[in-house]
């Protein structure tokens, strides 16, 4: 159990340096190359729109065929888009990046099932620690990602190609690491009753609200860490500033996954969960205060710790809304929605920062966020219902 949760963390730090490696210098690459301001961040909004396209395939494919199969085919489909991406760099073609981009999103979206096979390998005490470990591996990611986009942005020309030659290189190493990998079939279980329909399953309030919070730790995450190296640019700071806020926003992101399994087991999952909603409202306060390197690392630290909390809390929550016979069907619901609403972010950033700038664009996502806190709050009251009729019985 403890050697796969090893190797999975270790191949989501992998599949995280290559997407954290896109966020920060695709809309850089993207800018060089594009004709209109708003299209530079044109090739991170692709990455997200192949991890959505890919989402529901993999799942249902990984469940037909098993984790290692498509794990490892995921990494070198990863390879293959950052040799394209450098091509699409090197032919000052735009379409080409991003197609690129499209194929390392495709790999994010068969690497984002990490976290459930961690589930699915762990033992009921050990789930939740086991989810938080594998997401941890994030944390070499966030100084692996900037740091590789920043070595291959002068190390060929024209500019950034290396990153993304680096990139396929990283993906070639998960795919090898991946081969490891032994997750369990499901068995069939005669005496279970037969899987629900999927309206049934995503009718629940559990899983209702377990989606609708970590989409909306996806979509302002995502949104705000696009734009922060062109807003960045904007404001005059240099790429090495840039690079030091995204190392420091991804390790927020990753590095609370040691301990946030631990503080779900005793401090409970909602509350955990609105702790993370508070922490991306302190994001936008901190947006809203200034435009300084101080400025923008501290909300991009808090950012990633929010979105942290949100992301592990909504995936262990919701794990517990489905049975083993309809994990691919609900993984896959709750994924492709949490993507599409990351890709939705991703296509916005360009087009509202230039409409808005960097305060307004941030400040618009506030009652979002209010939403949120709101439906965590129906659900909790709900629970405690039903634990109060259950004690009454």
């Amino acid at each position: 159990m403890h050697g796969q949760v090893l190797i999975l963390a270790i191949a989501q730090a992998l599949f995280q340096t290559a997407s954290t490696l896109v966020v920060t210098v695709g809309g850089l690459a993207g800018a060089e190359i594009a004709r209109a301001p708003g299209l530079a961040t044109a090739p991170i909004a692709s990455m997200f729109l192949g991890t959505t396209i890919a989402t529901v395939p993999a799942s249902l494919w990984m469940t037909a065929r098993g984790r290692r199969p498509g794990f490892v085919g995921g990494a070198l489909v990863g390879a293959l888009g950052g040799l394209i991406a450098a091509a699409g760099i090197a032919l000052d073609s735009l379409l080409v990046f991003s197609l690129g981009t499209f194929l390392v999103g495709a790999y994010q979206g068969v690497a984002q099932f990490y976290r459930f096979a961690a589930s699915e390998v762990a033992d009921d005490a050990f789930r939740s620690r086991a989810i938080s470990l594998v997401l941890a591996g994030g944390v070499a990611a966030a100084l692996l990602g900037p740091a590789l986009g920043k070595l291959g942005a002068t190390l060929l020309q024209p500019m950034y190609a290396g990153s993304f030659l680096l990139l396929a290189l990283t993906s070639l190493l998960a795919a090898g690491l991946l081969l490891g990998i032994r997750v369990p079939m499901p068995q069939p279980d005669e005496s279970a009753a037969p899987p629900r329909r999927l309206s049934v399953i995503l009718r629940q309030p559990t899983y209702a609200v377990a989606l609708f919070a970590a989409a909306t730790g996806a979509g302002v995450m995502v949104l705000a860490m696009t734009a922060t190296p062109l807003a960045m640019l904007h404001d005059h700071h240099g790429l090495d500033a840039t690079v030091l806020v995204i190392q420091l926003h991804v390790l927020g992101m990753f590095l609370p996954s040691f301990f946030t399994g631990t503080l779900i087991a005793r401090c409970g999952i909602l509350r955990i969960m609105s702790v993370g909603l508070l922490l991306l409202a302190g994001h936008i306060t901190l947006s809203l205060a200034g435009q300084g390197f101080v400025s923008f690392a501290s909300a991009l630290v808090l950012l990633g710790v929010g979105w942290n909390f949100l992301y592990i809390g909504g995936t262990t929550l919701l794990t517990e809304s489905y049975f083993p016979a309809e994990r691919g069907r609900a993984q896959a619901a709750n994924d492709l929605f949490v993507y599409l609403v990351g890709l939705l972010s991703a296509l916005s950033a360009g087009p509202m920062l230039e409409a808005f700038g960097w305060r307004l664009m941030n400040a618009i996502m506030l009652p979002w966020l209010l939403v949120a806190a709101v439906a965590l709050v129906w659900l909790g009251r709900a629970r405690a219902r039903s634990t109060r009729d259950v004690a009454r019985r």
